[in-house]
């Protein structure tokens, strides 16, 4: 058997789903955006998807729900100045394509030019960051379900309080290919998987029934087989300790104080609090916090934070992102020191930079922007132990849940879901309802010591934006940030 280059081989299998089923081939898109280049646009651009998704979830011991769905279309876009135009059709097919063509170039008046030149074909090189295959079809059904009910019954065997389990398992299969106005044909073909376990714990204190719950499962790009017997017991593990360590906790104070972040999903603070503060299209508009501050300090010395959709088989990683940018690692913050902007396409062209492979989109009926892949900080060189032994009197957090941000003043909102109270050094005991508030930028500018131990998350992020919904990664060292506000319960 002859194998083909891998970034050949990917568009071969976008063609083979996207195209040759619907009687399309190549020759049918360049005519689509010779439509829309008929008029004068700056960019335009083609979007086709075919998505096969399946998900089984337990409860109560039984594996309740089983879902199986298909979903494939075309998104159609043009481009002039600012302003975006944009169609999509779950019917592929000559006439629709022409159709939204036709549509979206009335964006921009006709162009003077009676002929409209062809641009030579050119294919756009991608990453080879994760395998072509089809997740879905790594495990069947059977092994699917006894795999869940695996996770019930470890779950129930660790802890006589264990009240509950829940347990979800998820498969993706994404075929995108992206074919551009300026001749670039790209394709990506994208597995997902995630296995998600949540533990309700309860106890019986002086006659009431005090409930608390824990989470734990991660995920990538790859296949069903990840989830073995090893790492299965470890979600398993973390989920029953949390609910375990809720189960004890005790009322958070509240006030100004010292606050060390966990290693790894704590970075979810970093992500919020700052990644989407430096997002292209909010600093081209002057609404980010960060807005025209390159090359100023932004954070205390040692603070570096990157932004790279190029880690092998993470859930925020693209081979190609959904303009058919190359993905990249980008140094967003060096040493406190801001360096750039995280770019899709238009923006990158609007602000004189170029694109950093983030144009991202939920599917083909939206529209792409600037989105965030893995985003982290990088090492320093202080051990966690010393970092938490540091604390006189303040919060560890190791765990998060829900937050909000305010993209133009930088504030945020978090809530941490694990977190225990420290005094001279010494962890107490856990605490339930403690919220952390503060400002992205001035919580930066408050980091004292970095840990040694950056870690990245178990795989589980999906990032929001303007009603679309992405996979990421975070990842972030053991942190202590001073004067920190924590809203708690006490």
């Amino acid at each position: 058997m002859i194998s083909r280059e891998p970034t050949i081989e990917r568009l071969a299998i976008a063609k083979s789903l996207l195209l040759t089923p619907f009687g399309l081939d190549e020759s049918h898109l360049i005519r689509a955006l010779a439509e829309i280049k008929a008029h004068k646009v700056d960019e335009a651009d083609l979007y086709f998807q075919y998505t096969r998704s399946e998900g089984w979830s337990l409860e109560e011991g039984i594996v309740k729900t089983g879902s199986f769905s298909i979903d494939q279309g075309v998104g159609v876009r043009a481009v002039s100045g600012e302003k975006t135009a944009f169609a999509y059709s779950d019917d592929i097919s000559n006439a629709s394509l022409l159709d939204a063509a036709r549509t979206v170039r009335a964006i921009s008046s006709a162009s003077k030019s009676a002929k409209v030149k062809t641009p030579s074909p050119k294919i756009a090189q991608g990453r080879t960051l994760y395998k072509d295959l089809d997740p879905i079809a790594t495990l069947d059904s059977t092994a699917k379900v006894k795999l869940l009910e695996k996770v019930e019954k470890l779950a129930r065997a660790k802890d006589v309080r264990v009240a509950q389990v829940m347990a979800g398992l998820a498969s993706e299969y994404d075929v995108v290919m992206v074919a551009r106005a300026d001749g670039t044909l790209a394709a990506d073909v994208r597995p997902l998987v995630r296995l998600s376990v949540t533990v309700i714990a309860e106890k019986t204190v002086a006659g009431k029934v005090r409930r608390e719950m824990g989470s734990a499962g991660g995920g990538g790009r790859f296949g069903l087989a990840y989830f073995d017997d090893e790492c299965i017991n470890k979600y398993v593990n973390e989920a029953v300790h949390a609910a375990m360590t809720n189960l004890e906790s005790r009322p958070a104070p509240a006030g100004e104080m010292t606050v060390v972040l966990g290693s790894g999903w704590p970075g979810i603070l970093l992500h919020e609090a700052i990644g989407h503060g430096l997002e292209g299209d909010f600093n081209r508009k002057g609404s980010s916090a960060f807005s025209g501050r390159i090359g100023k300090r932004v954070a205390a010395k040692g603070v570096t934070v990157l932004d790279d959709g190029t880690i092998t088989d993470r859930r925020g990683s693209l081979n190609v992102d959904d303009e058919g940018n190359t993905s990249q690692k980008n140094v967003l913050i060096e040493d406190g020191i801001l360096k750039g902007y995280i770019q899709d396409s238009m923006n990158a062209r609007l602000m004189g930079v170029k694109p950093t492979g983030n144009g991202r989109r939920e599917s083909y009926a939206h529209v792409p922007m600037p989105r965030m892949t893995n985003t982290y900080m990088t090492a320093g060189d202080k051990d966690p132990a010393e970092i938490v032994a540091s604390i006189k009197k303040g919060l560890y957090a190791t765990n998060f849940g829900g937050g909000q941000v305010d993209i133009t003043s930088g504030k945020f909102v978090f809530s941490a879901s694990e977190a225990y109270w420290v005094e001279n050094g010494k962890i107490l005991y856990p605490v339930k309802g403690a919220t952390l508030v503060g400002s992205g930028p001035e919580c930066l500018k408050r980091v004292s010591m970095i840990g040694n131990d950056m870690k990245l998350d178990s795989g589980v992020g999906t990032c929001g934006k303007e009603g679309q919904s992405v996979p990421v990664g975070v990842g972030q060292p053991t942190l202590r940030i001073d004067g920190l506000t924590v809203g708690g319960t006490a």
